[in-house]
Protein backbone atom coordinates (compact mmCIF):
# COMPACT_ATOMS: atom_id res chain seq x y z
CA UNK A 1 0.00 0.00 0.00
CA UNK A 2 1.17 3.24 -1.09
CA UNK A 3 1.61 6.35 1.26
CA UNK A 4 -1.17 7.77 -1.09
CA UNK A 5 -3.90 4.70 -0.37
CA UNK A 6 -3.11 5.13 3.13
CA UNK A 7 -4.05 8.53 2.66
CA UNK A 8 -7.12 8.33 1.19
CA UNK A 9 -8.05 5.75 3.42
CA UNK A 10 -7.63 7.44 6.16
CA UNK A 11 -9.89 10.70 4.97
CA UNK A 12 -12.48 7.86 4.01
CA UNK A 13 -12.29 6.63 7.21
CA UNK A 14 -12.81 9.89 9.04
CA UNK A 15 -14.97 11.44 7.06
CA UNK A 16 -17.12 7.92 8.12
CA UNK A 17 -16.82 8.09 11.33
CA UNK A 18 -17.71 11.35 11.62
CA UNK A 19 -20.52 11.13 9.62
CA UNK A 20 -21.73 8.34 12.00
CA UNK A 21 -20.62 9.80 14.62
CA UNK A 22 -22.99 12.78 13.48
CA UNK A 23 -25.95 10.48 12.99
CA UNK A 24 -25.42 9.15 16.20
CA UNK A 25 -25.96 12.23 17.94
CA UNK A 26 -29.00 13.53 15.90
CA UNK A 27 -30.62 10.43 17.96
CA UNK A 28 -30.74 12.42 20.92
CA UNK A 29 -33.66 14.21 22.43
CA UNK A 30 -33.40 17.15 24.02
CA UNK A 31 -30.74 20.04 23.12
CA UNK A 32 -27.88 18.84 25.90
CA UNK A 33 -24.93 18.96 23.36
CA UNK A 34 -22.34 17.04 22.11
CA UNK A 35 -19.52 18.71 24.31
CA UNK A 36 -21.74 18.07 27.40
CA UNK A 37 -22.97 15.12 26.84
CA UNK A 38 -19.58 13.58 26.30
CA UNK A 39 -18.58 15.20 29.69
CA UNK A 40 -21.42 13.87 31.59
CA UNK A 41 -20.68 10.26 29.98
CA UNK A 42 -17.31 10.58 31.08
CA UNK A 43 -18.07 12.22 34.72
CA UNK A 44 -20.31 8.93 34.81
CA UNK A 45 -17.18 6.59 33.76
CA UNK A 46 -14.33 8.33 35.87
CA UNK A 47 -15.99 10.61 38.33
CA UNK A 48 -15.98 12.30 40.67
CA UNK A 49 -13.78 14.75 38.80
CA UNK A 50 -12.15 18.20 39.56
CA UNK A 51 -13.04 20.82 36.42
CA UNK A 52 -8.99 20.45 35.43
CA UNK A 53 -9.43 16.49 34.90
CA UNK A 54 -12.09 16.70 33.08
CA UNK A 55 -11.21 19.19 31.32
CA UNK A 56 -8.25 17.19 30.13
CA UNK A 57 -9.93 14.09 29.30
CA UNK A 58 -12.18 15.78 27.26
CA UNK A 59 -9.35 17.87 25.69
CA UNK A 60 -11.14 21.36 26.26
CA UNK A 61 -10.10 24.24 27.81
CA UNK A 62 -10.81 24.82 31.78
CA UNK A 63 -13.17 28.00 30.92
CA UNK A 64 -15.23 26.01 28.25
CA UNK A 65 -15.26 22.77 30.88
CA UNK A 66 -16.68 25.42 33.39
CA UNK A 67 -19.56 26.48 31.33
CA UNK A 68 -20.22 22.77 30.09
CA UNK A 69 -20.21 22.03 33.94
CA UNK A 70 -22.75 24.65 35.02
CA UNK A 71 -24.97 23.85 32.05
CA UNK A 72 -24.92 20.30 33.11
CA UNK A 73 -25.41 21.71 37.06
CA UNK A 74 -28.50 23.75 36.22
CA UNK A 75 -30.10 20.30 34.53
CA UNK A 76 -29.68 18.38 37.50
CA UNK A 77 -27.37 16.22 35.85
CA UNK A 78 -24.27 16.47 37.83
CA UNK A 79 -23.01 18.42 41.40
CA UNK A 80 -19.66 19.74 42.48
CA UNK A 81 -18.68 18.93 45.85
CA UNK A 82 -15.61 19.99 47.99
CA UNK A 83 -12.89 18.05 48.06
CA UNK A 84 -12.48 16.52 51.21
CA UNK A 85 -8.42 16.13 51.31
CA UNK A 86 -8.42 20.20 49.52
CA UNK A 87 -10.97 22.36 50.22
CA UNK A 88 -9.85 24.81 47.64
CA UNK A 89 -10.79 21.71 45.07
CA UNK A 90 -14.55 20.79 43.97
CA UNK A 91 -15.31 17.82 42.27
CA UNK A 92 -18.09 16.81 39.84
CA UNK A 93 -20.17 14.09 40.36
CA UNK A 94 -23.14 13.03 38.02
CA UNK A 95 -26.73 12.34 39.83
CA UNK A 96 -29.56 9.92 38.81
CA UNK A 97 -30.96 12.31 36.79
CA UNK A 98 -27.62 12.56 34.71
CA UNK A 99 -26.98 8.71 34.64
CA UNK A 100 -31.24 8.33 33.96
CA UNK A 101 -30.19 11.21 30.65
CA UNK A 102 -27.17 9.46 29.92
CA UNK A 103 -28.95 5.78 29.88
CA UNK A 104 -31.91 7.11 27.73
CA UNK A 105 -29.41 8.66 24.89
CA UNK A 106 -27.27 6.14 24.80
CA UNK A 107 -29.92 3.65 24.53
CA UNK A 108 -31.59 5.64 21.43
CA UNK A 109 -28.43 6.15 19.55
CA UNK A 110 -27.59 1.61 20.08
CA UNK A 111 -31.47 1.35 18.74
CA UNK A 112 -30.38 3.49 16.13
CA UNK A 113 -27.64 1.86 14.88
CA UNK A 114 -28.34 -1.62 15.48
CA UNK A 115 -31.53 -0.97 13.03
CA UNK A 116 -28.98 0.08 10.56
CA UNK A 117 -26.64 -2.81 11.14
CA UNK A 118 -30.11 -5.05 10.86
CA UNK A 119 -30.05 -4.00 7.48
CA UNK A 120 -26.81 -5.80 6.63
CA UNK A 121 -26.31 -9.07 5.09
CA UNK A 122 -24.33 -12.15 6.83
CA UNK A 123 -21.12 -11.17 4.78
CA UNK A 124 -21.17 -7.83 5.79
CA UNK A 125 -22.03 -8.23 8.94
CA UNK A 126 -18.81 -10.48 9.50
CA UNK A 127 -16.59 -8.06 7.89
CA UNK A 128 -17.92 -5.17 10.12
CA UNK A 129 -16.95 -7.20 12.84
CA UNK A 130 -13.29 -7.39 11.26
CA UNK A 131 -13.64 -3.99 10.77
CA UNK A 132 -14.57 -3.21 14.58
CA UNK A 133 -11.94 -5.03 15.73
CA UNK A 134 -9.34 -2.81 13.98
CA UNK A 135 -10.88 0.18 14.77
CA UNK A 136 -10.50 -0.58 18.66
CA UNK A 137 -6.80 -1.46 18.03
CA UNK A 138 -6.45 2.06 16.03
CA UNK A 139 -8.22 3.43 19.02
CA UNK A 140 -6.07 1.27 21.62
CA UNK A 141 -9.59 0.35 23.43
CA UNK A 142 -7.81 -2.32 26.08
CA UNK A 143 -10.22 -5.30 25.68
CA UNK A 144 -12.17 -5.11 22.96
CA UNK A 145 -15.46 -5.53 24.70
CA UNK A 146 -17.95 -3.15 24.90
CA UNK A 147 -18.85 -1.05 28.28
CA UNK A 148 -21.94 -2.92 30.64
CA UNK A 149 -25.01 -0.61 30.82
CA UNK A 150 -23.89 0.65 33.82
CA UNK A 151 -20.84 2.59 32.11
CA UNK A 152 -21.16 3.03 29.05
CA UNK A 153 -20.29 6.52 27.29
Amino acid sequence: MTSADRTSDAERLRHGVNRLARLMRHQDDGDLGATATAALATVRKRGPLTLGELAGCEQVSPPTMTKVVEKLESRGFVTRRVDPDDRRVARVTVTTAGTRYLERTLARRTAWLAARLGELDAEQRAQLTSAIELLEAIIGEPDGRPETSARRD
